[in-house]
């Protein structure tokens, strides 16, 4: 008997159905030779502190930092865990051979390996890796199914993720909470968490301490163009009346015209973060509600796997990305102009070397189930429409500059000409695919221009102030998260950044709802604030490897290295060992005599004596 573990019922059940398995038992379906069973998530976890020592239940500083000689795992304290557990280890004495059907990725492996490890398996593992739920899909992944030797590497990644968080979560949030909590509140502290909220805090308190600054620019109205100077801004008011009285009653002159064809690329597909930034957008999503809206069109077949980093599609792909096209019938007018033409293929969008386990998310070519909500309907058609651009053509225009003068001055004026809209036409029906894209100065119409015209014009002193940077959103927090927090447009750049972002694209929505959950920042309309708690946690903590977003990002770019096979998973837990020695050192030293409160105190056990 073949066994097959899913990560989820619904999962278990569409694989159950494939395989010809389609006599329920409890906890689990069996038929044609195979059993499929499932966990619900996660059924083991690390253990905790008291599971290794009496000495760690209570919270003391003394005791601090609490390393484990080897790190063990056990059983979530779950009645349903633990009877789907049993039956789980059951059937692994029964089997002959296993195939792993975890969610194809980090946390998956992590997930299905402890459950074996817990339950002591000995059988042999295969794994099944799929980059949707379509019955093809499944079908062709149990045909290339692989050795559980040739994911250790990803394993490995996702045990050392999970102990350096322990290492460091549970030690700095015991002597952070210990050393500087008022009245038994916990200070949570986290790996992902403390830099994340750093950055926070920093964006809110350049915008506190920012002093806006006056200046004025000058303009002149010519024909119904207005031409901007081109020397610097004026930080005093008098300097520009100076030269405004001086060209007031002097023509203004042509002195060149020059046009240049330019073009824009179709934006990259998506991977995980830049969706949720885009429904952030679009239809104000949270980061969570997002990833739980995509995780359920992954489900119901319609989307591919969602929790990816790359924008990037492999080259075997393009050859179903005419009938993936064709399922989107709804779209019919978008899709006619790329009838009767060849597909056309980009090394933006195509290209092996940018992809390793999973590709961008897309439509897979399944009809819409009736059953799907508002919200998946939206966020589906934000996919789609990304999916569909790809395909069109740049977005072309003329770019055209008019050079004038008046006496020794030099001004300028800017204009676009539309010549083809290409892949924006995919978007003349639904929101503005960015914020580039509204209208703007250097894209105004201009009239006809003759190099060596003259003509009256009207000069004028347009006021301005100095604005302070913007409150992060979800979507724009993000976005810092990926790219460590350098605030990045560029699509190239931003790819080229992401090794060395804070968290993991299926992660980072998870670690702005637990800064929600513990009070330490909050949302007003669209902005995220930090609270005062936040703020000064931020004062307290003096060690800048715990807040700094670059060097937990190079951690992220070694964790990375370790799923690549290319860094040493022993280095890296010794280095967060390291590190947590030196964080305890460091704050059992600091004598003030500082606190913190909280806004909202984390649930669960509270710290019993300080010592």
């Amino acid at each position: 008997m073949i066994l097959c573990i899913t990560e989820k019922p619904s999962v278990g059940r569409d694989i159950a159905r494939i395989l010809g398995a389609n006599t329920r038992k409890e906890g689990y379906l069996e038929g044609n030779g195979y059993c499929v069973t499932w966990t619900f998530g996660h059924l083991c976890c690390l253990k905790e502190p008291s599971d290794y020592t009496q000495s760690w239940k209570h919270w003391s500083i003394s005791a601090l930092p609490m390393i484990p000689p080897r790190f063990g795992i056990r059983l979530i304290d779950n009645d349903s865990y633990r009877k789907q557990f049993e039956t789980i280890s059951s059937l692994i004495l029964q089997c002959d051979e296993i195939i792993n059907c975890g969610d194809a990725g980090q946390e998956g492996e992590l997930i299905q390996r402890w459950v074996m490890q817990k339950a002591g398996c000995k059988k042999p593992v295969k794994r099944l890796w799929i980059n949707s739920m379509t019955d093809d899909a499944i079908r062709e992944g149990f045909q290339n199914l692989k050795p559980e030797k040739h994911y250790e590497s990803l394993y490995l990644a996702g045990l050392c993720r999970a102990i350096g968080d322990w290492v460091l979560g549970i030690n700095a949030t015991r002597l952070y909470s210990l050393k500087y909590g008022e009245r038994g509140q916990i200070l949570s502290i986290g790996r992902v968490q403390t830099p994340t909220l750093a950055l926070v805090v920093n964006r809110q308190a350049e915008i506190e301490n920012f002093i806006p600054q006056d200046y004025w620019e000058l303009k002149t109205q010519y024909k119904w163009v207005l031409f901007s100077y081109t020397g610097k801004k004026f930080e005093q008011k008098e300097k520009g009346e100076e030269i405004l009285s001086k060209i007031k009653n002097l023509p203004l002159s042509i002195t060149d015209i020059s046009t240049k064809a330019g073009k824009e690329a179709p934006p990259r597909l998506f991977d995980l973060t830049s969706l949720q930034v885009e429904c952030n957008k679009k239809l104000n999503l949270s980061a969570d509600e997002t990833l739980k809206t995509v995780q359920s069109l992954y489900e119901k077949k319609v989307t591919t796997y969602p929790r990816v980093d790359t924008t990037y599609l492999p080259d075997d792909v393009f050859k179903k990305c005419g009938n993936i096209l064709k399922s989107l019938t709804q779209y019919n007018d978008l899709l006619n102009p790329l009838r009767g033409s060849k597909l056309k293929k980009s090394k933006k969008v195509f290209d092996n070397s940018k992809v390793t386990d999973h590709h961008a998310i897309i439509p897979t070519g399944q009809s819409l189930p009736s059953n799907l909500t508002e919200k998946e309907l939206k966020v589906f058609d934000i996919i789609a429409r990304r999916f569909i651009s790809v395909f069109y053509p740049d977005f072309s225009y003329l770019q055209t500059i008019v050079s004038a003068q008046v006496d020794s001055f030099n001004f300028k004026a800017t204009g676009r000409t539309v010549t083809d809209l290409g892949w924006k036409a995919v978007y003349t029906d639904a929101t503005d695919e960015d914020d580039s894209n509204s209208t703007k100065e250097d894209e105004s119409i201009l009239p006809e221009f003759q190099k060596g015209e003259t003509g009256p014009h009207k000069p004028k002193l347009v006021k301005k102030t100095t604005q302070p940077p913007k409150f992060y959103t979800e979507g724009t927090l993000l976005k810092a998260m990926e790219t460590a927090g350098s605030s990045v447009e560029d699509e190239d750049l931003r790819e080229a950044l992401k090794a060395n972002g804070i968290g993991r694209p299926s992660t980072r929505a998870a670690i702005i709802e637990i800064l929600y959950k513990r009070g330490y920042i909050v949302k007003e309309r669209k902005s995220i604030k930090a609270t005062q708690a936040a703020k000064d946690l931020m004062t307290v903590i003096k060690e800048e490897l715990l807040k700094s977003a670059k060097l937990t990002g190079i951690w992220e770019a070694k964790l990375r290295g370790i799923e690549k096979g290319n860094y040493s998973p022993e280095a890296f837990i010794n280095e967060i060992k390291l590190m947590v020695n030196e964080i305890t050192m460091a704050v059992i030293k600091d004598g003030s005599q500082r606190r913190i409160v909280t806004t909202q105190e984390e649930k669960g056990k509270k710290p019993r004596k300080k010592s």
